[in-house]
């Protein structure tokens, strides 16, 4: 997702968000132990969304 759609969200919902994408990146990191991840660009993708949902949350304080 693209930062705009982020700043679109409350505080409450960004909090939300980055939950579900953290424990998402945990779950890939696990794949990729056990060698069952399919997509290893998911990985750095999931990152980058985590960093921008923070990077949108710092703005807003």
């Amino acid at each position: 997702m693209k930062a705009q759609h982020y700043r679109e969200m409350s505080s409450d919902e960004l909090k939300d968000k980055l939950e579900e994408m953290q424990r998402h990146l945990f779950d890939l990191h696990s794949q990729a132990v056990t060698e069952k991840l399919e997509n290893s660009k998911a990985v750095i993708n999931v990152r980058r969304n985590i960093a921008r949902i923070k990077t949108v949350m710092r703005e807003s304080k």
